[in-house]
């Protein structure tokens, strides 16, 4: 009778230890967990103050590699620097913006040259008098070059997505997104040179650089013609 009483005392005193042991494990997996969480959340949502691990940027980009060399025989007589808002959504079919969905509002700048192919440019199209005071030029009419993007001044401003384009950011990147916005913002930067008089100014440059030349070299009179 005293050996059972001890026994189940003995017992009774042991199994709160036991029980905090097994509440341990429980307890450890529940905190990762929650951290787990909160962190996706700050992820989906960009709330501040939950980037718990930081961001370290390093820089492993190999050197630049020469890919083609191409001699230029054309003079660039003007150069416009535009600046132009993107509002860009990209939606799903049967599907609400919240759910599926992206809307990028994106200020981008850049510029765009306006030149005059010399390269082509034949004995033919340059006339000279026989006492070399009088020289008329004939030369193709100015052209605009690709728009190049300045990714220094051009910037994000809001960009909103739904919950799937959201959780799909986490286990991957889409580039596509990005390169659509440069697209677009490219096309209208183009768009803007060819409705300014950004060839015709490169004309008129072109013409004063010519005339100087040319008098210094000891002609009176020079004309340039744009065919």
């Amino acid at each position: 009778m005293g050996e059972d009483t001890a026994n189940r005392r003995s017992s009774r005193g042991t199994r709160p230890e036991g029980s905090a042991r097994r509440r341990w494990p429980l307890a450890a997996v529940v905190l990762v967990v929650l951290a787990v969480a909160l962190m996706l959340v700050g992820q989906i949502l960009r709330l501040p103050g939950l980037d718990v691990f930081g961001t370290d940027v390093k820089d492993r980009s190999g050197a630049a590699v020469l890919k083609s060399v191409q001699d230029m025989h054309r003079y660039e007589g003007a150069a416009g620097t535009y600046q132009v808002v993107v509002d860009l959504e990209q939606d799903a079919r049967f599907l609400p913006a919240a759910i599926r969905g992206t809307r990028t509002l994106y200020v981008a700048t850049g510029g765009v040259t306006a030149y005059v192919e010399l390269g082509g440019v034949g004995k033919d199209a340059v006339t000279v008098d026989a006492q070399r005071t009088t020289a008329t030029l004939r030369l193709p009419h100015a052209r605009l070059g690709s728009p190049a993007l300045d990714p220094e001044r051009s910037y994000a401003v809001s960009k909103q997505r739904g919950l799937l384009d959201r959780l799909g950011d986490l286990f991957s990147d889409n580039p596509a997104s990005e390169r659509a916005v440069n697209v677009l913002a490219a096309r209208r930067i183009g768009d803007a040179a060819r409705q300014s008089d950004l060839t015709s100014r490169a004309e008129r440059n072109t013409t004063s650089m010519l005339q100087g030349l040319l008098r210094a070299l000891g002609f009176e009179r020079v004309t340039v013609i744009y065919t």
